[in-house]
């Protein structure tokens, strides 16, 4: 090639060889109309010359003290550009392929991560795909690619940290799935997948970094995996969900509805049979009556009510706990509990942050009263032990688990963001909502 290279950066300064014949005593080389930075006659076959500023393609000229001649074409290229990479994470070991897409690209001969050089391969003048070399540390690193047109910049890559799950709550739940989850980790911005026991949640949520908010799959009944994969890597916490009957209402002797009541999550009574009022009440779960699910229901609930009842309190409260805000503990009341209005519960932004009401007999909320909760409090954190029986006033909105020695009556539209189980009596119900 009598012009090599041919092609170069328009604002000049790239060294190129020129090749042919009489050039002993070259008094100038010219790009088009400019001429040469600098230039050096190596013998009389070849000139090393340095480009000038230009544009487009131009004719390049050689005068010696015998005339001037065209030796070839030298072609100015528009500097390149680039505008996304994808994906735009990755490990910090490095590896994976992206795609760097822009213009100008055809003559790259460099793509650097920072200050690492990366292998690549030109699939258009528009397209580069890119092996990503390794970092030493997660964050973001500027990409560079240089061609004969100059350099590009403008595209941000981020290293990331291989990700961990170090909680899921609630961390167990009914074999039918449908129920929402929190995933604590670190490192969880760039999720691409989430499973339980193998199979892919039925959807999920990137909170934050440290959060995930995931809808479970289907399982069957025992311990399963939650594995976690995003860009930076997978990490899997070995039987960190179980599946099992949850249920969302149980009593000891029956259950009773009027109305069209819909509870999510099982109902069942043991060792009582009764179950009636369903239809026109809903069940989005499964119906056990006496069966070994039943009973192992109130196995669980007797062992639960015994730990809420024995936790040491921190706080003694009487009377009525409406108007109320209550940071999170242990709160004891020697006899009964009222709640006329509303009952704020504030988390502080703690994730963790729970209640345990400790009734000596009864608890009775008012008509239109409720259970507000604040900054991060979740229903699945409240506890109410109530030593005899409950009994929730209409419309009443109802936030926790009511685990009752005797019965829990619900009356005409009360609605629980919990679980209401009675160990010994009944749950009585009338056009309820009764939300796990």
């Amino acid at each position: 090639m009598p012009v090599s290279p041919n092609q170069g950066s328009t604002g000049g300064g790239d060294g190129v060889v020129l090749s042919g014949h009489y050039f002993t005593g070259t008094t100038s080389v010219h790009f088009g109309s400019r001429q040469a930075v600098s230039f050096t006659v190596v013998n009389d076959t070849t000139i090393g010359t340095v480009t000038p500023a230009g544009s487009g393609a131009v004719p390049v000229t050689v005068t010696t003290p015998g005339g001037t001649g065209v030796i070839g074409t030298f072609y100015y290229l528009p500097p390149p550009s680039i505008g996304l990479a994808t994906p735009v994470a990755g490990p910090i070991a490095g590896g994976n392929t992206i795609t760097l897409t822009g213009i100008g690209l055809s003559t790259t001969s460099s793509v650097r991560f920072g200050t690492r050089t990366a292998t690549f391969a030109v699939v258009s003048d528009t397209q580069i795909t890119v092996t990503v070399p390794a970092a030493t540390s997660a964050g973001p690193v500027a990409v560079s690619v240089t061609t004969r047109g100059g350099v590009a910049i403008g595209v941000i890559y981020t290293y990331l940290d291989a990700p961990s799950v170090t909680r899921v709550t609630p961390a167990s739940g009914p074999v039918a799935g449908g129920n929402l989850v929190v995933i604590t980790g670190t490192a969880l911005s760039y999720t691409t997948s989430v499973t339980v026991g193998g199979a892919p949640v039925v959807s999920y949520r990137i909170a934050s970094d440290t959060e995930i908010d995931a809808v479970i799959p289907a399982g069957t009944s025992g311990p399963a995996d939650v594995s976690v994969t995003t860009l930076g890597g997978a990490t899997t916490a070995p039987g960190a969900y179980t599946y099992g009957t949850v249920f969302a209402v149980l009593a000891g002797q029956t259950v009773t509805n009027t109305g069209p009541s819909a509870v999510t999550g099982d109902l069942g009574v043991s060792p009582g049979t009764a179950i009636t009022g369903f239809p026109p009440g809903q069940v989005n779960g499964a119906i056990h009556a006496a069966d070994a699910a039943a009973l192992q229901g109130q196995q669980d609930l007797a062992a639960a009510y015994d730990n809420a009842a024995g936790q040491t309190p921190n706080t003694a409260v009487s009377g009525d706990l409406g108007g109320l805000t209550l940071a999170p503990g242990i709160y004891n009341a020697a006899s009964s509990l009222a709640l006329t209005g509303t009952l704020t519960l504030d988390a502080g932004h703690n994730p963790d942050a729970r209640w345990v009401f400790q009734i000596g007999s009864t608890l009775t909320t008012a008509s239109a009263s409720s259970v507000l909760l604040i900054n991060g409090a979740t229903a699945r954190n409240v506890t109410w032990q109530v030593g005899s029986s409950a009994t929730l006033g209409a419309d009443t909105a109802f936030v926790g688990s009511i685990l009752a020695l005797t019965s829990i009556t619900l009356t005409t539209g009360a609605t629980i963001n919990g679980r209401a189980l009675a160990r010994n009596g009944s749950v009585t119900m009338d056009t309820n909502t009764v939300t796990p």
